[in-house]
């Protein structure tokens, strides 16, 4: 007999990933780039996390719980950043074809991420946040500890994206870049800096 009780906390945590990569490439669009180098992005922004919390856990005497859970998503948020500089640097200043330079990328971080834990395999060993970090407000055995801080980071960075884009002058702007960059050019915006930056920020969001 099929197990919901199991089942939801496990969508839950599995649809997580999904959402900080739709929040991320909704973000990068809206700006008029087309990143298909979104899959590579997560998997670079997954092993930035493992090698930081691995090095953190190898020079720490003793772990603390709230870095080990911040060391982690800030080496995801560098990795993935950097490979957002990349794609923008490509398509916009070079201008490069938007669909072959995303399936590079994602050709890329697949492999470097098969390499990079093919060298860790034998020596990382990670634990989970959980392990490390309980939310104060939530009793030990409460199903609020079994999600884990990407959960409420995930949703808060949703709902913040949203307000963004939609409610904001900045979302307004970056939407008239997506739309119709001649137009938001031809009334003094700077089409350039808003692709660069919304497609970094998506990028970040979506190795987290």
């Amino acid at each position: 007999m099929f197990d919901f009780v199991s089942f939801i906390p496990r969508a839950v945590m599995q649809g997580i990933p999904l959402l900080f990569g739709s929040t991320g490439e909704t973000m990068t669009e809206k700006s008029g780039n087309l990143n298909l180098g979104i899959p590579g992005i997560m998997y670079v922004g997954a092993i930035s996390g493992v090698i930081g919390a691995f090095f953190y856990e190898q020079s720490a005497a003793a772990v603390n719980g709230l870095l080990a859970v911040l060391i982690p998503l800030a080496c995801s948020m560098v990795g993935s950043l950097l490979m957002g500089l990349i794609y923008c640097f490509l398509t916009v200043t070079l201008r490069a074809n938007q669909n072959v330079t995303g399936l590079a990328l994602t050709t890329f971080g697949v492999g470097l991420m098969k390499v990079i834990m093919s060298k860790l395999n034998a020596v990382v060993y990670l634990v989970s946040t959980k392990d490390y970090y309980h939310w104060p407000f939530a009793a030990e055995k409460n199903s609020l500890q079994l999600l884990g801080v990407l959960f409420f980071l995930a949703i808060i960075v949703a709902l913040l994206s949203s307000w963004v884009l939609f409610r904001t002058r900045v979302g307004l702007q970056l939407r008239a870049v997506g739309e119709n960059p001649a137009t938001a050019d031809a009334v003094g915006i700077n089409v350039t800096r808003y692709k660069y930056v919304a497609t970094c920020i998506g990028s970040g969001i979506a190795g987290l």
